[in-house]
């Protein structure tokens, strides 16, 4: 399955550097290529310069948060998959989240199955059954 998941770019958007850090070194140890940003204004940067499969977004960031980057992000690539992670899953965040289309929200602390699970999920609803890699 890992030459399959090296198909698949994942934009970790998060200003907290062990968290940020955490989430690379997850979905990396199963094949996925990862890029990083350390707030939604260079995800924003980024995904206009790279390719990115889906997105997973903090929050709570300084200048943008994880949803307001995601509405920026969605003017670029109208369809991408979001999961957005948040150490405060409040109705309203869960409210909002559902409202912006997000696949999924995820609990900080992470835990690293339900990481794992969720981004396959999401990678093949929005791609199709994942296949051995090209």
């Amino acid at each position: 399955m890992l030459a399959t998941n090296q198909n698949y770019s994942i934009l970790i958007a998060d200003d907290d550097t062990p968290a940020r850090e955490a989430l690379r070194d997850i979905v990396e140890q199963e094949g996925y290529r990862t890029i990083l940003a350390s707030s939604g204004v260079e995800a924003v940067d980024l995904i206009q310069e790279v390719q990115v499969h889906l997105v997973l977004l903090d929050m709570h960031m300084p200048n943008l948060t994880g949803l307001e980057t995601l509405h920026l992000v969605r003017q670029i690539h109208t369809m991408l998959p979001a999961i957005l992670v948040t150490g405060d899953p409040t109705e309203t965040v869960m409210r909002q989240a559902h409202q912006a289309s997000v696949y999924s929200v995820i609990p900080k602390p992470v835990n690293r199955g339900m990481v794992l699970y969720t981004v396959m999920k999401a990678l093949t609803r929005f791609y199709g059954r994942l296949k051995s890699g090209d």
